[in-house]
């Protein structure tokens, strides 16, 4: 089976399973979903929703979080992996917001990288489920299952993604993303999967 026509049955198979993907950070508009997704790194996305509500108590916006010290944020956010460096990121970040960008996060891929703590994938999540915006966030789990599926090489997350953007189109990328993350959860994880369950492994 070729790649695209595989591609296609696997799309078909994720949008009868998670037709409508909800976004599993929760998160009011784009500042709040780019701390959120900051904070996810190295720590899974439930214990983020656990530590926002009393970060977001603080401060919610740009203007205002700046305005915190760095161990006023790290009070809020010490439960979460690597807290002390994300602290320093989310009060810079905010800071820097309110200095270039007049209070509000850029739908800009670029400005949004240069921002502290915020590398690639971070940034293609706000484009893609702040902004919806065509840009398909790829993380550990997405690049294992790309390479599972032999929808990509496995060589590198940066190929992963220029491979999957080619197999689907852009309007279905944020989707996508979501959809195989749930899929990978519920369906397809790293250890312990048993293929002929699975109802994409299963006939690859």
């Amino acid at each position: 089976m070729k790649k695209l026509e595989k591609a296609q049955k696997i799309a078909e198979i994720l949008d009868r399973l998670y037709p409508l993907p909800p976004i599993p950070l929760t998160h009011e508009d784009p500042f709040t979903l780019l701390v959120a997704v900051l904070l996810s790194a190295q720590t899974t996305d439930a214990q983020v929703n656990k530590v926002t509500p009393a970060l977001f108590r603080l401060a919610k916006t740009p203007r205002a979080m700046a305005q915190l010290t760095v161990d006023q944020i790290l009070g809020a956010i010490r439960s979460c992996g690597l807290a002390p460096g994300k602290a320093r990121n989310i009060k810079r970040l905010s800071e820097i917001l309110v200095e270039e960008h007049g209070g509000n996060v850029p739908a800009d891929m670029e400005a949004l990288e240069k921002l502290p703590g915020v590398g690639h994938k971070t940034a293609s999540v706000v484009m893609s489920q702040a902004f919806g915006l065509p840009a398909f966030p790829v993380d550990t789990h997405i690049h294992r299952l790309a390479h599972r599926w032999k929808l990509s090489n496995g060589k590198s997350v940066e190929q992963t993604e220029r491979d999957l953007k080619r197999l689907f189109p852009p309007e279905s990328w944020g989707r996508r993303h979501l959809q195989i993350i749930y899929f990978g959860r519920e369906h397809c994880p790293a250890r312990g999967h048993e293929a002929s369950a699975c109802p994409i492994c299963s006939w690859i």
